[in-house]
Formats: C-alpha cells, sequence, structure tokens
C-alpha cells in the first residue's frame, strides 16, 4: 500500500493579490508621474511665468504655478521688441523645406540602401553612419566655408542646405525600405515598371507611415534649430524666430517673464504640430507590414 504524501498548498489569497497589484500600480503610476515633472515641469513653469506680472515672485520656492497678478503685457512686449510675424514665417520656410528635402532624399537613399544590391554598398552605408558619431560642433567651421564658398552665407538657403537630408532620416527610411519583400519589387521589375514606378507604386504605400516621422523630426529641427542659423546669418532682417528671441535675452535680461513669454511663442507652434500629428507619428514608427 502506498503511502500519499501530502504536498504542501502555496495559495494566495484575494487580499494579498490585491495589495500586490496595488503596489505594482502605485509604482506605476509614480513612474509616470515622475517622468510627467521632469519632462513637462519646465514648460508649465515657463507657461506659468509668462503671464505673471511684476507683483509676482517667480523665484518663490516651491513654484508657483498660478499667477496671481495675471497679465498678458509680456507677449505684447515681445511683439513689439521684436517682429514676430516675420521671423516665425522664416522658420516656416525653413522647417517646411526640410520636411520636403529630407522626406524625399531619404525615401530615395533608402530605397537603395534597404532594396538594391550594388558593389561598396556596405561602405557607403558606413559612411552614412559614421557622421552620426561626430557632433554638429566639430563640422561647424567645414560647413560654413563651405556655405560661404557658395554664395549662400547670410541667407535661407545656406540655413537649410546642411540639413536637406539627415543620416538618421536615411537610416528610419532603409529599415522601413528593407521589410519590403524582394519578391513584390522582383515582380513590378518583370512586370517592366522602372524605377521610379517602383519606387511610386511600391516603396512609397510601404514607408509613407515611417516618412511622417521623418517629416515631423525634421520640421522640429528646422524650426528648433538655433546655432546654425546663428552663424549663417548676420542680417537681422534675416532672423528666424530662435535666432531672434536672442534680442530678448539681451534687452530684457532682467524680465524672465518677457523672455519666457518669447520662449512659448516659439514652442506653442511645435506643441500644436505634434498633438495634430501624433496619432501619423506612432503609427509611423510601429508600421513595417506590407500593405496590399
Amino acid at each position: 500500500m502506498s503511502a500519499r504524501v501530502d504536498m504542501p498548498e502555496y495559495r494566495v489569497s484575494f487580499r494579498e493579490k490585491w495589495q500586490m497589484g496595488q503596489g505594482e500600480m502605485v509604482l506605476r503610476y509614480g513612474s509616470l508621474i515622475l517622468m510627467l515633472l521632469i519632462s513637462v515641469g519646465p514648460f508649465v513653469w515657463q507657461l506659468a511665468t509668462s503671464f505673471k506680472g511684476p507683483a509676482d515672485d517667480i523665484y518663490s520656492f516651491p513654484p508657483s504655478f498660478v499667477p496671481t497678478d495675471f497679465t498678458t503685457d509680456n507677449y505684447g512686449q515681445v511683439m513689439r521688441t521684436i517682429p514676430v510675424i516675420k521671423y516665425a514665417w522664416h522658420s516656416l520656410i525653413v522647417a517646411t523645406t526640410l520636411v520636403v528635402t529630407n522626406v524625399f532624399f531619404a525615401t530615395l537613399a533608402g530605397y537603395a540602401f534597404g532594396a538594391l544590391r550594388f558593389r561598396f554598398k556596405g561602405l557607403l552605408m558606413a559612411l552614412v553612419l559614421s557622421t552620426l558619431l561626430l557632433p554638429a560642433e566639430v563640422t561647424l567651421t567645414s560647413q560654413y566655408l563651405t556655405i560661404k564658398s557658395l554664395g549662400f552665407a547670410d541667407s535661407l538657403v545656406g540655413v537649410i542646405l546642411p540639413g536637406a537630408i539627415g543620416a538618421i532620416n536615411v537610416l528610419l527610411m532603409t529599415a522601413a525600405a528593407a521589410a519590403i519583400p524582394p519578391s513584390i519589387l522582383e515582380a513590378a521589375t518583370i512586370d517592366g515598371a522602372s524605377t521610379w514606378q517602383r519606387i511610386r507604386h511600391v516603396v512609397w504605400p510601404n514607408v509613407r507611415g515611417m516618412a511622417s516621422v521623418v517629416g515631423l523630426m525634421s520640421f522640429i529641427q528646422g524650426w528648433d534649430d538655433f546655432l546654425w542659423p546663428l552663424v549663417v546669418l548676420s542680417d537681422p532682417e534675416k532672423y528666424t524666430l530662435t535666432v531672434g528671441m536672442q534680442y530678448l535675452q539681451s534687452n530684457f535680461g532682467s524680465d524672465p517673464r518677457v523672455v519666457a513669454a518669447g520662449t512659448v511663442i516659439a514652442l506653442v507652434p511645435i506643441i500644436v504640430l505634434f498633438a495634430l500629428m501624433q496619432k501619423q507619428f506612432f503609427k509611423g514608427v510601429e508600421s513595417g507590414a506590407v500593405k496590399g
């Protein structure tokens, strides 16, 4: 007769499960709140500061996010100090042009690197990727001398040219093009499709999700860039918005409220654009499947 051995039963009660789940929930939401404070907190403080009047103490701790002496005169002071509309128009020209050039050239380069076979492909790709290892400040002097020799110094064309195509955008479009099954491209070639027809009817429908990511990143880069336009442009009439905002630092260095108002003016278009494009942005990041 075999002896029966009773194994101990390990059961978790409902209360213990609830406590464990509650602990995970607290950790999850606590981490999200911490990241929210770190990422969004400075902008909220700048926004609140831009509406504070002279009676508000902007250096109080903990900081106050609700103005007691509410005013919009700080924004009026910014508009009276610099031609915001003109500078914003220049920034829009630069940013929009960078979107077009980066999407177009990165799509072509991505198709070549991701879907074609040719000699020295690995070497050329390594050269493109090596540019990501160099900080922009390293090539600043050579870029300026090149733009000056071409006769584009002190012009928006000179601001646009160095950023007309970015290595990171080529890398993103290469990854998107590489996800297209070679059989589809081969079938299009057998059917007599030219290179442009393959790009238009096969490649583009499958990479346009990633192209929206490239376009959004290019717009933000062109709108927010400060160092390169500051180097190239010398005529205040041709300044972009971010460069023009330096007048606020010089003329109103003792009044952070006006500086904060200028910062908000420069950031609002980017925030609105990302809010409108966030669905396409995340869909583009997750895309990769070939559509029929």
